[in-house]
């Protein structure tokens, strides 16, 4: 069953650059995983600083590989510093 997840980002706007230069790597490296089926950086519309990743894996054993990947354990360490707060993280399976 694919897993459906949402991750929601707040950058300190004075990082923005910095922020944006993380996810890039972040997105890049990520779709090259094995049940990557999507991984979408999205930055929300009248919030400036708040970024949103839509994820889609093919299962949750494929997500939970991408847990222990370096290039987001790298990102965890970068972003750490760069975010307001920390993020929040959606999980679910599609019901309809």
């Amino acid at each position: 069953m694919n897993l459906h997840i949402v991750a929601l980002f707040k950058v300190n706007e004075s990082y923005m650059m910095e922020a944006v230069e993380l996810f890039q790597k972040l997105v890049r490296e990520t779709r090259k995983e094995e049940g990557c089926l999507q991984y979408e950086l999205i930055e929300e519309n009248e919030q400036k600083g708040t970024f949103f990743l839509i994820e889609l894996w093919e299962s949750v054993a494929h997500h939970n590989n991408h847990n222990g990947t370096d290039h987001l354990f790298e990102f965890r360490k970068n972003a750490s510093k760069i975010l307001t707060e920390s993020a929040q993280v959606y999980k679910g399976f599609k019901i309809y």
